[in-house]
């Protein structure tokens, strides 16, 4: 499955988003944060890569459901199984 590039752009905003986030939440561990703060950076880590993720799949199916190429298409039960994989 490829992924078109207007799809890919937001996609990896949210991954550089999170990959800063996740780097803030290392540093506030090592610098012996509260807990409280440091489970809450982390858990806006977590929505952003799980935001990334649904971005993937709702683009894969979209894609799956229009593409015309020689490439074999997804099953539902295939889509279904990836979707649940971030759930």
């Amino acid at each position: 499955m490829h992924v078109d590039e207007e799809s890919v752009r937001p996609v990896l905003n949210r991954l550089r988003r999170a990959q800063g986030q996740l780097a803030a939440v290392i540093t506030m561990v090592e610098d012996g944060r509260d807990c409280k703060d440091v489970v809450t950076q982390l858990a806006a880590v977590s929505r952003a890569l799980d935001r990334a993720g649904f971005k993937i799949v709702a683009s894969g199916m979209r894609q799956c459901l229009t593409d015309d190429s020689d490439a074999p298409a997804m099953t539902q039960e295939e889509l279904e199984k990836l979707f649940l994989t971030l759930a």
